[in-house]
């Protein structure tokens, strides 16, 4: 292979995903682990991996740890084991250079907060799906829930694709904990679960953005919108790239009553 050939290879666009992360205990379910391992399988390696957490929010933009991460155990009353975990990815600088030139211009600004490591929505994945801990990883907040603008958001990022970066949203595609005192299925995280491989299927991005009023049952899926706000940067990134049509999901079915519904776009 020439060295040219080999350097379009390192530069092959990346999908960008939008993934349901569970929580400290998906580690120990007898399906998801093995499921998330599958699509990283699948995934050209990337070079870097921007992760957009439901866990942080925080305004302006702000971009993570760069040099040694940590792992922000943000949970309580678990065993001690699940505060054990480690994930020791390098960081990467050039990758938070490239999202501030993206993303820097009049009325966002972006700021770094060196010391903010992974949180659970990032690393709990990562860790099933790139065990080596060996690409560089930088997270990034979300500097707001507005579907429209975190969209916004997602396409001036989408040039990091070609780069070789591979873009995850990191969410759950449903979200009130009350379904884990209820048991079974829910029927409003059923109902919404199906509304929303629908509306991903026939790119009813409409219907995404307005979510709350458009599907069944949402406000109940989601009483708070943060863990299906990540899908849309997921697909702005898609967005950008001619791309809202060549989608699917890898992962379905649900955990502990909540869709885990995990999808891929390119």
């Amino acid at each position: 292979m020439s060295a040219a050939t080999e350097e379009r290879a390192v530069v092959e666009r990346m999908p960008a995903l939008y993934l349901s992360h569970g929580a400290p205990p998906l580690a120990d379910d007898p399906v998801w682990p093995g499921q998330l391992a599958a699509w990283s399988k699948d995934l050209p390696r990337p070079k870097a991996i921007l992760m957009i957490s439901a866990h942080w929010e925080e305004a302006p933009l702000a971009l993570g740890a760069t040099e040694t991460i940590p792992l922000v155990y943000d949970f309580w009353g678990f065993p001690e084991h699940y505060y054990k975990v480690r994930y020791e990815a390098p960081g990467a600088p050039e990758l938070a250079e490239s999202v501030r030139k993206l993303l820097r211009a009049p009325g966002m600004p972006v700021q770094d907060v060196p010391d903010r490591g992974l949180d659970h929505g990032a690393y709990v994945p990562l860790v099933e799906m790139f065990p080596a801990a060996d690409i560089p990883v930088l997270q990034v907040s979300m500097p707001t829930l507005d579907p429209v603008r975190l969209m916004e958001i997602g396409r001036k990022l989408a040039p990091l694709r070609d780069e070789g970066v591979l873009i995850v949203g990191s969410g759950f595609f449903t979200h009130n904990l009350a379904a884990l005192r209820q048991g079974g299925i829910p029927g409003w995280s059923a109902e919404f679960d199906e509304w929303g491989h629908r509306a991903l299927d026939s790119g009813d991005v409409d219907g995404l953005l307005d979510f709350l009023h458009k599907s069944p049952a949402g406000q109940l899926a989601h009483p708070r919108t943060e863990h299906f706000a990540p899908l849309f940067v997921t697909m702005g990134a898609a967005d950008a790239a001619g791309e809202l049509d060549a989608q699917r999901s890898v992962i379905d079915g649900f955990w502990l009553g909540l869709a885990k519904r995990s999808v891929q776009f390119g």
